[in-house]
């Protein structure tokens, strides 16, 4: 496919992407609202990032013609670069571990020619890092790689900012809260600089996973995929970032079926988190009403036989000696 036929394809992929909806969730202190952006073409956030960031490639001349895509994912950005690469006519090799969700591996095993899945953890009892580590091999062993390396490429920055952040602005005129989840930092980072452009009243809460070390915490294993990590990514930094909030992974559980429960969203671990992270942030809030926003990334498709299989759930809880888990429907 030649340049002009990578950029027209690509034009035809920014016009299918849809602006995704803000809706009001019922609430007795907050003025609480979810975007949702598991509307997105492939059903998460990723999509904004992978497709500004291979349109960028692809114009600055980076991504041609027999380019090879290589990333390390943990699911969702793997989703959206295996489903564009596929209509860009482009091989995508994802490198997983042992975490990625089973409906993901296998829609990726389905799309993709090779998948690279490490099995060793790293130094942190993670395994980003040997994930890295093997997407480093790969780009020595192919020919014409690219690697959109979304730790710390800018154009995941610029995704949520000209984006998601744009879309949050024109729809709702006043934000005195933004709660995002953190992982690799480009969705906070493009989120709060549009938000502090435009709403620079508004305060950007962070939510990390216990286990995660991106604000300083020790490391740990952590099971959910979609948020933490075991390195600090580089977006971080470039993040307007005024309170940070650290969540176990059964609060994440438990923020999800809530979530369900009260609202029918019906949404992935990472939403959860935030979720959770919300409900204790305002637990004793008796004053005004604050306009209070959150994404929900991606829906909870890929979670069915974790976050939402009742046994799986009674296991994790089991191994964590944290007592009765949560009311499952």
């Amino acid at each position: 496919m030649s340049h002009e036929s990578l950029l027209e394809q690509l034009a035809v992929v920014g016009q299918a992407m849809p602006r995704t909806p803000l809706v009001q969730l019922r609430h007795d202190r907050l003025d609480l609202f979810a975007k949702l952006e598991y509307v997105n073409l492939n059903g998460s956030s990723k999509d904004r990032s992978a497709y500004w960031i291979l349109r960028r490639a692809v114009e600055r001349g980076e991504v041609v013609e027999g380019t090879t895509v290589v990333e390390s994912s943990s699911g969702n950005f793997a989703i959206s670069l295996a489903s564009f690469c596929r209509w860009l006519g482009l091989t995508f090799v994802p490198v997983v571990d042992p975490n990625v969700n089973a409906a993901t591996e296998a829609y990726l095993r389905r799309l993709c020619d090779r998948v690279e899945k490490v099995t060793e953890p790293d130094e942190t009892g993670g395994y980003l890092g040997t994930r890295l580590r093997r997407v480093e091999e790969l780009r020595a062993e192919l020919p014409r790689v690219y690697w959109p390396n979304q730790y710390a490429n800018q154009d995941a920055v610029d995704a949520h900012d000209l984006l998601t952040g744009a879309e949050l602005c024109g729809d709702l005129p006043r934000v005195d809260y933004l709660f995002v989840g953190v992982s690799t930092g480009g969705t906070i980072a493009g989120l709060s600089a549009r938000l502090k452009r435009l709403r620079p009243d508004t305060w950007v809460v962070a939510v990390d996973a216990e286990g995660s070390v991106i604000f300083g915490g020790p490391p740990a294993k952590r099971r959910l995929p979609g948020l933490g990590s075991s390195i600090v990514p580089p977006l971080v930094d470039r993040a307007h970032i005024d309170d940070v909030v650290i969540v176990p992974e059964l609060d994440a559980v438990r923020g999800c079926h809530e979530l369900f429960q009260r609202h029918g969203l019906y949404a992935g671990g990472s939403t959860g988190s935030v979720y959770s992270a919300i409900e204790r942030y305002f637990a004793d809030h008796r004053g005004p009403r604050p306009t209070v926003a959150f994404l929900c990334a991606d829906r909870g498709t890929g979670y069915a036989d974790t976050v939402y299989d009742p046994e799986w759930v009674d296991r994790f809880a089991a191994r964590r000696d944290r007592g009765p888990t949560v009311a499952l429907v």
